[in-house]
Protein backbone atom coordinates (compact mmCIF):
# COMPACT_ATOMS: atom_id res chain seq x y z
CA UNK A 1 0.00 0.00 0.00
CA UNK A 2 3.27 2.26 0.65
CA UNK A 3 2.07 5.68 2.14
CA UNK A 4 -1.35 5.42 3.17
CA UNK A 5 -2.23 8.72 5.39
CA UNK A 6 0.43 11.55 6.25
CA UNK A 7 -0.66 15.05 8.51
CA UNK A 8 1.43 17.85 10.02
CA UNK A 9 -0.83 19.45 12.55
CA UNK A 10 -0.25 22.47 14.87
CA UNK A 11 -1.50 22.75 18.54
CA UNK A 12 -2.85 24.88 19.78
CA UNK A 13 -4.01 27.15 16.78
CA UNK A 14 -3.10 30.60 18.70
CA UNK A 15 -0.67 31.64 20.86
CA UNK A 16 0.83 34.60 22.38
CA UNK A 17 3.91 36.56 21.53
CA UNK A 18 6.71 33.96 22.85
CA UNK A 19 4.26 31.18 23.50
CA UNK A 20 4.61 27.84 22.36
CA UNK A 21 3.17 25.47 20.15
CA UNK A 22 3.19 20.85 19.82
CA UNK A 23 3.88 20.24 16.03
CA UNK A 24 2.57 16.96 14.93
CA UNK A 25 3.98 15.12 11.85
CA UNK A 26 2.71 11.77 11.36
CA UNK A 27 1.89 9.08 8.41
CA UNK A 28 1.23 5.66 7.72
CA UNK A 29 2.32 2.77 5.43
CA UNK A 30 1.14 -0.70 4.38
CA UNK A 31 1.94 -3.98 2.99
CA UNK A 32 1.53 -3.86 -1.20
CA UNK A 33 -2.14 -5.13 -1.32
CA UNK A 34 -1.50 -6.82 -4.77
CA UNK A 35 0.69 -9.83 -2.40
CA UNK A 36 -1.48 -9.13 0.49
CA UNK A 37 -5.07 -8.63 -0.62
CA UNK A 38 -7.17 -6.48 1.92
CA UNK A 39 -10.98 -6.64 3.16
CA UNK A 40 -12.14 -3.11 3.52
CA UNK A 41 -15.00 -1.80 5.12
CA UNK A 42 -16.47 1.84 4.12
CA UNK A 43 -18.72 2.82 7.07
CA UNK A 44 -20.16 6.06 5.81
CA UNK A 45 -22.18 8.70 7.96
CA UNK A 46 -25.74 9.09 6.42
CA UNK A 47 -27.26 10.83 9.25
CA UNK A 48 -29.77 13.76 8.43
CA UNK A 49 -26.64 16.82 9.23
CA UNK A 50 -25.26 15.20 5.64
CA UNK A 51 -28.30 16.09 3.29
CA UNK A 52 -27.28 17.86 0.57
CA UNK A 53 -24.01 18.95 -0.68
CA UNK A 54 -21.81 16.87 1.70
CA UNK A 55 -24.13 13.88 0.64
CA UNK A 56 -23.24 14.26 -2.66
CA UNK A 57 -19.25 14.87 -1.74
CA UNK A 58 -19.08 11.94 -0.15
CA UNK A 59 -20.83 9.38 -2.91
CA UNK A 60 -18.42 11.21 -5.42
CA UNK A 61 -15.47 10.54 -3.28
CA UNK A 62 -16.43 6.65 -2.25
CA UNK A 63 -17.33 6.21 -5.90
CA UNK A 64 -13.84 7.74 -6.72
CA UNK A 65 -11.99 5.56 -4.07
CA UNK A 66 -13.92 2.46 -5.80
CA UNK A 67 -12.63 3.40 -9.36
CA UNK A 68 -8.64 3.96 -8.07
CA UNK A 69 -8.43 0.49 -6.08
CA UNK A 70 -10.21 -1.44 -9.32
CA UNK A 71 -7.24 0.04 -11.55
CA UNK A 72 -4.17 -0.08 -9.34
CA UNK A 73 -5.31 -3.98 -8.51
CA UNK A 74 -5.70 -5.30 -12.46
CA UNK A 75 -9.40 -5.38 -11.86
CA UNK A 76 -11.09 -6.84 -14.93
CA UNK A 77 -14.48 -6.51 -16.46
CA UNK A 78 -16.79 -5.73 -13.15
CA UNK A 79 -14.29 -7.86 -10.66
CA UNK A 80 -11.85 -6.08 -8.63
CA UNK A 81 -8.27 -7.69 -8.68
CA UNK A 82 -6.11 -9.21 -6.56
CA UNK A 83 -8.43 -10.60 -4.63
CA UNK A 84 -9.02 -8.19 -2.30
CA UNK A 85 -12.79 -7.06 -1.82
CA UNK A 86 -14.77 -3.77 -0.18
CA UNK A 87 -18.01 -3.71 1.60
CA UNK A 88 -20.60 -0.86 2.43
CA UNK A 89 -22.42 0.11 5.69
CA UNK A 90 -24.66 3.21 6.14
CA UNK A 91 -25.25 4.61 9.61
CA UNK A 92 -27.69 7.01 10.75
CA UNK A 93 -29.68 6.27 13.89
CA UNK A 94 -28.45 2.36 13.00
CA UNK A 95 -26.37 0.93 10.88
CA UNK A 96 -27.44 -1.11 7.71
CA UNK A 97 -25.51 -3.60 5.41
CA UNK A 98 -25.41 -1.83 1.91
CA UNK A 99 -23.24 -4.86 0.42
CA UNK A 100 -21.40 -8.03 2.08
CA UNK A 101 -17.56 -7.85 1.19
CA UNK A 102 -17.76 -8.40 -2.90
CA UNK A 103 -14.99 -7.93 -5.44
CA UNK A 104 -18.25 -6.52 -8.03
CA UNK A 105 -17.53 -2.75 -8.38
CA UNK A 106 -21.32 -2.50 -10.02
CA UNK A 107 -22.79 -3.56 -6.91
CA UNK A 108 -20.57 -0.80 -5.15
CA UNK A 109 -21.39 1.62 -7.38
CA UNK A 110 -24.91 0.94 -6.38
CA UNK A 111 -24.93 0.76 -2.59
CA UNK A 112 -23.14 4.03 -2.91
CA UNK A 113 -25.63 5.80 -5.29
CA UNK A 114 -28.18 4.82 -3.00
CA UNK A 115 -27.37 6.73 -0.07
CA UNK A 116 -29.86 8.99 1.62
CA UNK A 117 -29.57 11.09 4.58
CA UNK A 118 -31.69 10.94 7.84
CA UNK A 119 -31.67 10.64 11.67
CA UNK A 120 -29.23 10.63 14.10
CA UNK A 121 -25.35 9.12 14.43
CA UNK A 122 -24.87 5.76 16.03
CA UNK A 123 -21.29 5.33 15.89
CA UNK A 124 -21.23 1.91 18.37
CA UNK A 125 -23.70 0.23 15.94
CA UNK A 126 -21.51 1.32 12.48
CA UNK A 127 -18.31 -0.33 13.80
CA UNK A 128 -20.47 -3.21 15.16
CA UNK A 129 -21.66 -3.93 12.10
CA UNK A 130 -18.48 -3.32 10.14
CA UNK A 131 -16.81 -5.66 12.78
CA UNK A 132 -19.04 -8.75 12.19
CA UNK A 133 -18.42 -8.61 8.04
CA UNK A 134 -14.30 -8.88 8.85
CA UNK A 135 -13.16 -12.14 9.07
CA UNK A 136 -10.27 -12.30 11.70
CA UNK A 137 -9.21 -15.79 10.95
CA UNK A 138 -8.61 -14.87 7.34
CA UNK A 139 -4.64 -14.18 6.27
CA UNK A 140 -5.70 -10.60 4.81
CA UNK A 141 -5.39 -7.55 5.98
CA UNK A 142 -8.80 -5.87 7.73
CA UNK A 143 -9.61 -2.58 7.28
CA UNK A 144 -12.52 -0.56 8.40
CA UNK A 145 -12.62 3.11 7.15
CA UNK A 146 -14.86 5.62 9.34
CA UNK A 147 -16.08 8.67 7.23
CA UNK A 148 -18.30 10.61 9.82
CA UNK A 149 -19.77 15.04 10.25
CA UNK A 150 -20.77 14.78 13.52
CA UNK A 151 -20.70 13.73 17.16
CA UNK A 152 -22.56 10.72 18.56
CA UNK A 153 -26.36 10.96 19.20
CA UNK A 154 -27.39 8.08 19.24
CA UNK A 155 -26.12 4.77 20.86
CA UNK A 156 -23.47 4.11 23.59
CA UNK A 157 -19.75 4.71 23.18
CA UNK A 158 -17.75 3.04 20.29
CA UNK A 159 -14.82 2.58 21.62
CA UNK A 160 -15.30 -1.08 23.31
CA UNK A 161 -16.10 -2.17 20.08
CA UNK A 162 -13.59 -0.75 18.16
CA UNK A 163 -10.93 -1.88 20.52
CA UNK A 164 -11.96 -5.24 20.74
CA UNK A 165 -11.67 -4.89 16.22
CA UNK A 166 -7.77 -3.62 16.86
CA UNK A 167 -6.99 -6.09 19.61
CA UNK A 168 -8.13 -8.77 16.58
CA UNK A 169 -6.23 -6.69 14.24
CA UNK A 170 -8.24 -5.07 12.09
CA UNK A 171 -6.67 -1.22 11.20
CA UNK A 172 -9.09 1.23 11.57
CA UNK A 173 -8.90 4.49 9.61
CA UNK A 174 -11.31 8.06 10.58
CA UNK A 175 -11.89 10.16 8.43
CA UNK A 176 -14.01 13.60 9.88
CA UNK A 177 -15.93 15.89 8.11
CA UNK A 178 -16.04 19.72 10.20
CA UNK A 179 -19.82 19.59 9.63
CA UNK A 180 -22.70 21.80 10.73
CA UNK A 181 -23.17 19.71 14.21
CA UNK A 182 -19.70 19.72 15.28
CA UNK A 183 -17.00 17.50 15.51
CA UNK A 184 -15.65 15.19 17.97
CA UNK A 185 -12.16 14.87 16.94
CA UNK A 186 -11.13 13.13 20.68
CA UNK A 187 -13.67 10.36 19.83
CA UNK A 188 -11.99 10.03 16.20
CA UNK A 189 -8.44 9.53 17.47
CA UNK A 190 -9.67 7.59 20.65
CA UNK A 191 -11.49 4.81 17.89
CA UNK A 192 -8.61 5.05 15.31
CA UNK A 193 -5.35 2.64 15.40
CA UNK A 194 -2.60 4.25 16.75
CA UNK A 195 -1.04 6.24 16.57
CA UNK A 196 -4.12 8.26 16.09
CA UNK A 197 -2.11 11.02 14.25
CA UNK A 198 -1.58 8.42 11.51
CA UNK A 199 -4.82 7.00 11.35
CA UNK A 200 -7.32 10.15 11.82
CA UNK A 201 -7.43 13.08 8.75
CA UNK A 202 -9.94 15.99 9.23
CA UNK A 203 -11.58 17.19 5.96
CA UNK A 204 -12.30 21.35 6.25
CA UNK A 205 -15.31 21.27 4.19
CA UNK A 206 -17.16 18.63 1.43
CA UNK A 207 -14.91 19.41 -0.97
CA UNK A 208 -11.95 18.08 0.65
CA UNK A 209 -14.01 14.72 0.67
CA UNK A 210 -12.39 13.41 -2.64
CA UNK A 211 -9.13 14.43 -2.12
CA UNK A 212 -8.91 12.47 1.36
CA UNK A 213 -10.57 9.50 -0.40
CA UNK A 214 -8.19 9.46 -3.03
CA UNK A 215 -5.33 9.69 -1.31
CA UNK A 216 -5.70 6.45 0.60
CA UNK A 217 -7.17 4.22 -2.39
CA UNK A 218 -3.85 5.80 -4.45
CA UNK A 219 -1.27 4.19 -2.50
CA UNK A 220 -3.49 1.25 -1.79
CA UNK A 221 -0.67 -0.96 -4.13
CA UNK A 222 2.44 0.27 -3.19
CA UNK A 223 5.12 -1.65 -1.22
CA UNK A 224 5.19 -0.20 2.68
CA UNK A 225 8.08 2.50 2.85
CA UNK A 226 11.79 2.13 3.50
CA UNK A 227 14.52 4.15 3.89
CA UNK A 228 11.91 6.98 4.33
CA UNK A 229 14.05 10.58 5.32
CA UNK A 230 12.47 14.21 6.29
CA UNK A 231 13.76 16.90 7.06
CA UNK A 232 11.56 19.82 8.60
CA UNK A 233 12.31 23.24 8.43
CA UNK A 234 9.74 25.62 10.20
CA UNK A 235 9.84 29.71 9.66
CA UNK A 236 11.71 31.94 11.11
CA UNK A 237 9.94 33.70 13.74
CA UNK A 238 10.07 30.37 15.75
CA UNK A 239 12.52 27.94 17.11
CA UNK A 240 12.19 24.11 17.62
CA UNK A 241 13.24 24.02 21.55
CA UNK A 242 12.93 20.20 22.19
CA UNK A 243 11.38 16.56 20.93
CA UNK A 244 8.77 15.78 22.79
CA UNK A 245 7.44 11.95 21.51
CA UNK A 246 8.69 10.30 18.26
CA UNK A 247 7.28 6.37 18.00
CA UNK A 248 9.12 5.46 14.99
CA UNK A 249 13.39 5.86 13.90
CA UNK A 250 15.52 8.23 15.01
CA UNK A 251 15.05 12.23 14.66
CA UNK A 252 17.26 15.00 16.09
CA UNK A 253 17.69 18.64 16.14
CA UNK A 254 19.77 19.84 13.46
CA UNK A 255 19.49 23.62 14.39
CA UNK A 256 16.73 25.63 15.90
CA UNK A 257 15.14 25.75 12.73
CA UNK A 258 15.59 22.24 11.34
CA UNK A 259 15.16 18.81 12.41
CA UNK A 260 15.53 15.45 10.50
CA UNK A 261 13.56 12.33 11.33
CA UNK A 262 14.64 8.58 9.49
CA UNK A 263 12.70 5.51 9.73
CA UNK A 264 14.38 2.65 8.28
CA UNK A 265 10.98 0.49 7.42
CA UNK A 266 7.37 1.54 7.64
CA UNK A 267 4.52 -1.01 6.99
CA UNK A 268 6.31 -3.62 5.16
CA UNK A 269 4.90 -6.61 6.83
CA UNK A 270 1.61 -5.30 8.56
CA UNK A 271 0.25 -1.74 8.41
CA UNK A 272 2.24 0.62 10.78
CA UNK A 273 1.66 4.37 11.92
CA UNK A 274 4.58 6.72 12.54
CA UNK A 275 4.55 9.38 14.52
CA UNK A 276 6.71 12.72 15.87
CA UNK A 277 5.89 15.43 18.22
CA UNK A 278 8.34 18.60 18.71
CA UNK A 279 7.58 22.26 20.45
CA UNK A 280 8.45 24.79 18.76
CA UNK A 281 8.52 28.81 20.48
CA UNK A 282 7.79 32.33 18.81
CA UNK A 283 10.28 34.02 18.56
CA UNK A 284 8.86 37.13 16.57
CA UNK A 285 7.06 40.21 17.55
CA UNK A 286 4.54 40.00 14.50
CA UNK A 287 0.50 39.34 15.02
CA UNK A 288 -1.58 37.74 12.74
CA UNK A 289 -2.05 34.18 10.74
CA UNK A 290 1.39 32.79 10.19
CA UNK A 291 2.68 29.92 8.39
CA UNK A 292 4.71 26.83 11.06
CA UNK A 293 6.48 25.92 7.87
CA UNK A 294 9.33 27.25 5.93
CA UNK A 295 10.00 23.39 4.30
CA UNK A 296 9.64 20.01 4.67
CA UNK A 297 11.42 17.57 2.52
CA UNK A 298 10.61 13.89 1.93
CA UNK A 299 12.39 10.98 0.32
CA UNK A 300 12.58 7.18 0.41
CA UNK A 301 13.19 4.44 -1.53
CA UNK A 302 10.11 3.40 -2.62
CA UNK A 303 9.35 7.02 -4.13
CA UNK A 304 5.99 7.89 -2.27
CA UNK A 305 5.36 11.68 -2.56
CA UNK A 306 2.99 12.32 0.37
CA UNK A 307 2.00 16.42 0.08
CA UNK A 308 2.29 16.92 3.78
CA UNK A 309 0.04 20.11 4.45
CA UNK A 310 1.33 23.48 5.91
CA UNK A 311 -0.12 24.70 9.27
CA UNK A 312 -0.78 27.64 10.39
CA UNK A 313 -1.00 29.43 13.46
CA UNK A 314 -2.79 32.51 15.14
CA UNK A 315 0.25 34.88 17.51
CA UNK A 316 -1.05 37.59 19.06
CA UNK A 317 1.55 40.24 19.79
CA UNK A 318 -1.09 43.44 20.87
CA UNK A 319 -0.16 42.70 24.28
CA UNK A 320 2.13 46.05 25.54
CA UNK A 321 3.90 45.25 28.84
CA UNK A 322 4.66 49.06 29.57
CA UNK A 323 5.64 52.41 28.14
CA UNK A 324 4.86 56.25 28.15
CA UNK A 325 1.55 57.85 26.79
CA UNK A 326 0.86 61.11 25.20
CA UNK A 327 -0.59 63.31 27.85
CA UNK A 328 -4.38 63.84 28.42
CA UNK A 329 -5.75 66.80 26.94
CA UNK A 330 -7.65 69.15 29.27
CA UNK A 331 -11.22 70.52 28.10
CA UNK A 332 -12.19 73.96 28.70
CA UNK A 333 -15.73 75.91 27.66
CA UNK A 334 -16.24 79.67 27.47
CA UNK A 335 -19.97 80.84 27.25
CA UNK A 336 -21.08 82.47 24.32
CA UNK A 337 -21.14 85.62 26.06
CA UNK A 338 -18.16 85.64 28.07
CA UNK A 339 -15.42 88.11 27.48
CA UNK A 340 -12.58 86.37 29.64
CA UNK A 341 -11.36 83.56 30.99
CA UNK A 342 -9.36 82.02 33.79
CA UNK A 343 -8.29 78.58 33.76
CA UNK A 344 -5.68 76.56 35.74
CA UNK A 345 -3.76 74.27 34.07
CA UNK A 346 -1.87 72.34 37.12
CA UNK A 347 1.54 71.68 36.84
CA UNK A 348 3.34 71.61 33.22
CA UNK A 349 6.00 70.06 32.50
CA UNK A 350 9.14 72.36 30.55
CA UNK A 351 10.12 71.76 27.15
CA UNK A 352 12.06 73.93 24.80
CA UNK A 353 13.57 73.12 20.89
CA UNK A 354 15.39 69.41 20.13
CA UNK A 355 14.92 65.84 19.09
CA UNK A 356 12.39 63.19 20.99
CA UNK A 357 13.92 59.57 21.00
CA UNK A 358 11.71 56.93 21.32
CA UNK A 359 12.85 53.36 22.40
CA UNK A 360 10.94 50.11 22.60
CA UNK A 361 12.50 46.95 23.69
CA UNK A 362 11.54 42.88 24.31
CA UNK A 363 11.78 41.43 27.50
CA UNK A 364 12.01 37.71 27.35
CA UNK A 365 10.15 34.87 28.68
CA UNK A 366 8.30 36.60 31.54
CA UNK A 367 6.43 34.02 33.81
CA UNK A 368 2.49 35.22 34.40
CA UNK A 369 2.14 37.22 37.81
CA UNK A 370 5.51 38.49 37.72
CA UNK A 371 6.00 42.18 37.94
CA UNK A 372 9.59 43.48 36.44
CA UNK A 373 11.37 46.73 37.41
CA UNK A 374 13.21 48.29 34.65
CA UNK A 375 15.84 50.77 34.38
CA UNK A 376 17.22 52.71 30.71
CA UNK A 377 20.17 54.92 31.25
CA UNK A 378 20.93 57.13 27.98
CA UNK A 379 24.22 58.84 27.68
CA UNK A 380 25.18 61.18 24.96
CA UNK A 381 28.80 60.77 23.31
CA UNK A 382 30.78 63.76 22.26
CA UNK A 383 33.65 64.25 19.62
CA UNK A 384 35.98 63.52 21.74
CA UNK A 385 34.43 60.43 23.32
CA UNK A 386 33.34 61.97 26.27
CA UNK A 387 29.93 60.83 27.87
CA UNK A 388 27.31 62.81 29.62
CA UNK A 389 24.26 61.45 31.31
CA UNK A 390 21.01 62.46 29.32
CA UNK A 391 18.26 60.81 31.49
CA UNK A 392 17.04 57.77 33.42
CA UNK A 393 14.03 56.21 33.03
CA UNK A 394 12.54 53.82 35.60
CA UNK A 395 9.50 51.39 35.14
CA UNK A 396 7.41 48.76 36.70
CA UNK A 397 6.22 46.25 34.05
CA UNK A 398 2.81 45.04 35.24
CA UNK A 399 2.50 41.73 35.35
CA UNK A 400 0.93 39.39 32.61
CA UNK A 401 -1.87 36.76 32.57
CA UNK A 402 -1.33 34.61 29.61
CA UNK A 403 -0.83 30.64 30.38
CA UNK A 404 2.76 30.27 30.02
CA UNK A 405 5.82 32.58 30.19
CA UNK A 406 6.26 34.60 26.85
CA UNK A 407 7.83 38.03 25.85
CA UNK A 408 6.50 41.42 26.60
CA UNK A 409 6.92 43.99 24.33
CA UNK A 410 7.91 47.41 26.56
CA UNK A 411 7.81 50.80 24.94
CA UNK A 412 7.69 53.63 23.84
CA UNK A 413 10.55 55.18 26.41
CA UNK A 414 10.58 58.76 25.34
CA UNK A 415 13.82 61.20 26.30
CA UNK A 416 13.47 65.04 25.06
CA UNK A 417 16.97 65.71 23.93
CA UNK A 418 16.95 69.45 23.33
CA UNK A 419 19.88 71.64 21.23
CA UNK A 420 21.04 73.52 23.77
CA UNK A 421 22.75 70.65 25.47
CA UNK A 422 24.70 69.76 22.21
CA UNK A 423 28.10 68.94 23.15
CA UNK A 424 29.11 69.95 19.67
CA UNK A 425 27.56 73.63 18.83
CA UNK A 426 30.64 74.56 17.23
CA UNK A 427 28.86 72.64 14.10
CA UNK A 428 26.94 75.38 13.24
CA UNK A 429 23.63 73.55 12.70
CA UNK A 430 20.92 71.90 13.70
CA UNK A 431 21.21 68.80 11.38
CA UNK A 432 24.76 67.60 12.82
CA UNK A 433 24.75 63.84 14.41
CA UNK A 434 24.48 62.90 17.55
CA UNK A 435 25.80 59.84 19.21
CA UNK A 436 24.13 58.41 22.22
CA UNK A 437 24.57 54.73 24.18
CA UNK A 438 21.71 53.22 26.18
CA UNK A 439 21.81 50.59 28.78
CA UNK A 440 18.87 48.91 29.93
CA UNK A 441 18.52 47.30 33.56
CA UNK A 442 16.11 44.75 34.55
CA UNK A 443 15.21 42.91 37.81
CA UNK A 444 12.11 40.32 38.55
CA UNK A 445 10.06 42.66 41.53
CA UNK A 446 8.98 40.44 44.50
CA UNK A 447 4.92 40.56 43.53
CA UNK A 448 4.03 38.78 46.78
CA UNK A 449 4.95 41.66 48.88
CA UNK A 450 2.13 43.77 50.31
CA UNK A 451 2.35 47.78 51.75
Amino acid sequence: MGIVSFNKTVSPSSIECGGSARVTISLSAAPDILTNPADIVLLLDSSGSMEGIPLAQLKIAADKFVDILYESTGGTGDELGGGSRIAIVSFARTAKEKTPLTTSVSELKAAIQSLTSSGGTNHEAAFAKGGALLDFASASQKILIMFTDGKTTVGGSAVPVTENIKAGGGVIYCIGLQGITGLDTTALESWASTPASSFVSIAPDAAALETLFENLAANITKPGATHISITDTIAKDFAISRILFCNKGVSQILSKNTLHWEISSLGATQIEGASLEFEILHTGTVSGEQEVNESLLYTDAEKNQPAFPSPKINVDCSLPAAGEVCPAPQSLVMDGCQQTMSFDLDDVWLHSTGRLLELRLILKQICPGQKTALGVLLKEIDLCGRSYTRGFKALTVPEHHAPSCRDLIVGPIRFVLPEDLNPNPHCGNDCQKRRFTVQVFANAVDFLFNC
